[in-house]
């Protein structure tokens, strides 16, 4: 042994500690063969190479296969669940083919949906990395370290979004308990993964039947809403498109990242080739606008949801009160989807108002029963602000439809109409009711 100071004639001395831990460092060098590795790509991301890391996050700590047993357990309770919530809401089904996954199933089976969510801003960033490197090029001594990276200048953005993706998505799969976790339909097919309700299950003194039978309303009351409103999806992709147009990389951080890039770490290059601390969103009223909408229509959703599951659940599952509070602090403290649009977006995405969106949907249930409450999500032009929210009561006694006749008229003026009573020009009165006079 050699004799160090303070670790003289230590028999349990590892000779090799100097190195760090063994495991993070294979680890490392893993998802960097994948970069090294990766064909290059005709979009922004490499979508396989993305793939491969989030798979390598999953194997790390364990990802069983689904056993018949579990898979039966899952397809019942999606089953009977969509069963109970036809007495909840007035949409139709939308679990046509149950399905229970592995966490690599889950990657596998939703990275389309990723695709469609990431591109966009996952082009913006490589655009502005390449156009930063492209100008300002390296420093000398990074040219020197880098070596093998030189010749892929033109895809380190690429790389290095890959690379931030891949974690996220790898890490998101380790949390989540299906398909529809995130707010964002990320299949057509309603799924449970028995490792994710397992995890979720650890801690709570329910019985598994019952959690599972709640998680799968869930599951089960969000397939309802994405395939039975066909404006929505559409509307909650193109506000995270919006926002991504703000994104922008801090050059100045880049190009200390690449100064001090040693090819030898392993460690430090997976931590550089991680763009998470450089997405810097800038703070325009186009992006702020977006991100409002964004946060409120995820809440509306989630408050739905809530709502028609706890109406599905009453009166049949004792624990769906306590159950309900857990998901609720759990998506309203930090759950996966703030994680993951964290990581992916550069954004802090929180939907805050939980609470005061389920409380819209019950008062507008208690005014006008199911079929009025699920006939908001008939137009994007009927459905509550983010003002309405603070006033639901405002909201729910407000005129339930939009009167647009007089769109059929283009050489009317709804306005006009209205100058006999006075200063009320917001159309309320009903367009046609001052023809006769």
């Amino acid at each position: 042994m050699t004799d160090l100071p303070g670790r003289e004639n230590d028999p349990n001395e590892n000779p090799f500690a100097m190195f760090g831990n063994p495991e993070q460092i294979a680890a490392a060098m893993r998802q960097f063969a994948d970069m090294l590795s990766a064909p290059p790509s005709s979009g922004p991301v490499n979508w396989d190479m993305a793939k491969n890391i989030a798979r390598h996050v999953v194997v790390a700590e364990g990802d069983p296969s689904v056993m018949e047993g579990e898979r039966r357990q899952i397809v019942d309770a999606l089953n009977l669940a969509d069963l109970w919530l036809n007495e909840a809401t007035a949409l139709p089904s939308g679990v046509s083919n149950p399905q229970a996954w592995s966490r690599s199933e889950w990657i596998e089976k939703t990275v389309p949906v990723w695709q469609k969510l990431c591109d966009p801003i996952a082009a913006r960033m490589v655009e502005t990395m390449s156009g930063t490197l492209g100008a300002a090029g390296l420093p000398a001594e990074a040219q020197a370290m880098a070596g093998p990276l030189m010749g892929m200048m033109k895809q380190m953005g690429g790389m290095m979004v890959g690379q931030q993706i891949g974690q996220a998505i790898g890490s998101l799969a380790r949390e989540v308990v299906g398909s529809t976790d995130i707010g964002l339909p990320l299949s057509d097919n309603a799924a449970l993964l028995p490792g994710g309700i397992a995890a979720f299950s650890q801690g709570l003194e329910t019985p598994a039947e019952e959690i599972r039978l709640y998680l799968a309303l869930r599951e089960a009351a969000h397939h309802r809403l994405f395939q039975h409103v066909p404006w929505l999806r559409t509307h909650l992709l193109g506000a995270v498109e919006e926002y991504a147009r703000g994104i922008t990389v801090d050059a100045s951080a880049l190009e200390e990242q690449l100064r001090g890039l040693d090819i030898n770490n392993p460690e430090q290059l997976q931590q550089a080739l991680s763009g998470g601390n450089l997405l810097k969103p800038e703070e325009t009223e186009r992006q702020k606008a977006a991100l409002s909408r964004l946060e409120t229509m995820l809440a509306l959703v989630e408050g739905w949801v809530g709502t028609v599951v706890d109406g599905a659940a009453e009166g049949k599952l004792p624990s769906s009160a306590a159950l309900s509070e857990t998901v609720r602090r759990r998506r309203a403290t930090g759950g996966p989807a703030e994680q993951t649009f964290a990581t992916l977006v550069g954004l802090e995405l929180r939907p805050r108002r939980l609470r005061e969106a389920a409380a819209l949907w019950q008062a507008l249930e208690a005014d006008r029963g199911v079929d009025g409450r699920d006939a908001v999500w008939g137009h994007p032009d009927l459905m509550p602000t983010a003002d309405d929210l603070d006033n639901p009561e405002g909201f729910v006694r407000g005129e339930p439809e939009l009167d647009l006749s007089f769109l059929d008229a283009p050489g009317q003026d709804p306005s006009g109409e209205h100058d006999e009573s006075g200063e009320d020009g917001d159309g309320k009165s009903g367009g046609g009711k001052g023809d006769g006079a």
